[in-house]
């Protein structure tokens, strides 16, 4: 949350998404992917008393992609309009679900 430096200042909540490079995984999809942070770091990437970028630029890696699982999706995740379980459930071809690795 911040407020809006506007004759109002309104509270605006509002979020952003970090990316770096792909895993091996992602790669084959996008030339960048989303930062995910693992658990235990949660808690250091909210901290406010960290004032040091380099601490906190670690935690900026890609996500191990032996941890990660891939498959197909429809092309409803290809409209903002769409925001349901469609848009990460597996297509299914042949009753299999085609596994991306």
């Amino acid at each position: 949350r911040w407020r809006s430096t506007e004759a109002a200042a309104q509270e605006v909540e509002s979020f952003t998404i970090v990316t770096t490079k792909p895993n091996e995984l992602l790669a084959t999809v996008h030339d960048r992917m989303p930062v995910i942070l693992r658990r235990d770091d949660e808690a250091r990437w909210l901290d406010s008393g960290i004032k040091d970028p380099g601490a906190l630029a670690l935690m900026l890696q890609p996500f191990p992609a032996a941890e990660m699982e891939g498959y197909e999706v429809s092309r409803a995740v290809n409209s903002s309009l769409n925001n349901g379980p469609e848009c990460i459930a597996p297509v299914v071809i042949d009753r299999q679900v085609k596994l991306i690795r």
